[in-house]
């Protein structure tokens, strides 16, 4: 053999063993970042009590805007419905629009409650709007359609759904679930394609209110395409055993291999009143006790179990979010037709920031 011969194949050989080396010792795929739980609270009804002229205090009773108190203390996300034509100009486009800009601006993300109504939307109400009503059932699925990829274009949020509270269907009664069930699908999809197709990073979520059923509505959308799980939970109306709250949620994530948040919970801080709209939660019979009593500290401790039991408990647990927390009674101590949440915001009647602030942080 030829020197040059004899080269040849030595770099021949060489060649070949490093392919091979090569293509066994692919570079490593680098581990995905963990996702950020939610730490979140819906905060629908702040732009009309700041219209007011309400302010909202430190603890130490300093003036401070109500999203720098809330992302000082942890909260990550902000919820907020939307309304389609409602009676005056909250919790429509253009508020919740505006909103969203000054809660992105604050470094929050946006969380937005697509109801399909022009009022509130839940288990026992889904009423559509009054512009589509008596249309035939083909325009309105092209109407939610539409207006599902508008409001996309225009708000862009972190995480939407469709549908408030939807144990029953939505947009009566062609989307009732149990009556008509293919046309409740097919309005589902409507939505959840527009959101595709307009907000490709948002992720979409179906909520449903308590626990008892929540298996069966979950199977009920099966194949639809949504990325998270939201319960609400209330102990008022859904129960005060925890321990089921944790047994439950782990239940119905696991069967369906989503995550899940829990999309709307409170708890009150005391059982006074500081106007005169009848509060929904008043009595003790209303309370888990005596682990969580009607008190700053109750109030902080039934948060930090809430949280303990999303963020850590569940192996699909993705946070929480609080509902009301801007409720105070900003009508004054006469009126009659303000907030009946008083008592379960997350400000004293004074106003200030309550210790359940520090129970927002998630790891």
């Amino acid at each position: 053999m030829s020197l040059a011969m004899y080269r040849f194949c030595v770099l021949f050989f060489l060649s070949l063993l490093f392919s091979c080396s090569k293509a066994e010792s692919p570079t490593p795929t680098p581990p995905e970042t963990p996702r950020e739980p939610v730490s979140a609270v819906d905060l629908s009804g702040l732009p009309e009590i700041e219209q007011s002229g309400a302010q909202y205090f430190t603890a130490s009773g300093f003036p401070q805007d109500v999203l720098t108190q809330l992302k000082n203390s942890g909260v990550n996300t902000i919820r907020l419905r939307l309304w389609v034509n409602p009676a005056n100009e909250h919790s429509g486009l253009q508020e919740v629009k505006t909103f969203s800009h000054r809660i992105k601006n604050a470094g929050l993300k946006t969380w937005i409650t697509l109801h399909y109504s022009d009022t509130w939307a839940d288990p026992g109400k889904q009423q559509k709007p009054a512009k589509w009503a008596g249309i035939p059932f083909g325009a309105l699925v092209d109407s939610v359609k539409t207006y599902t990829g508008m409001v996309m274009t225009e708000l862009q949020p972190d995480i939407v759904q469709i549908g408030n509270e939807i144990n029953a269907g939505l947009l009566f009664p062609e989307g009732n679930i149990s009556s008509n069930y293919t046309q409740f699908r097919s309005l589902m999809t409507a939505g959840i394609e527009a959101v595709r197709q307009t907000a490709p990073n948002t992720e979409i979520m179906i909520h449903f209110a308590g626990l008892s059923n929540s298996h069966w509505f979950f199977t009920q959308v099966k194949g639809l395409d949504y990325d998270l799980m939201g319960i609400s939970y209330y102990p008022v109306w859904h129960g005060k055993d925890l321990s089921e709250v944790k047994t439950v949620l782990n239940n119905i994530s696991q069967a369906q291999q989503k995550d899940i948040i829990l999309a709307e919970t409170a708890y009150p801080f005391t059982l006074q009143w500081a106007d005169w709209t009848n509060n929904i939660v008043g009595q003790e019979d209303q309370l888990i006790l005596p682990q969580y009593t009607a008190s700053p500290d109750g109030q902080k401790k039934f948060i930090q179990k809430i949280n303990t039991i999303m963020t850590d408990e569940l192996s699909r647990g993705l946070g929480f979010c609080y509902w009301g927390g801007e409720l105070i009674a900003w009508k004054g101590d006469q009126a009659t037709e303000a907030s009946p949440w008083e008592n379960q915001a997350l400000f004293d009647f004074n106003h200030k920031a309550l210790p359940v602030l520090d129970a927002f942080k998630v790891d």
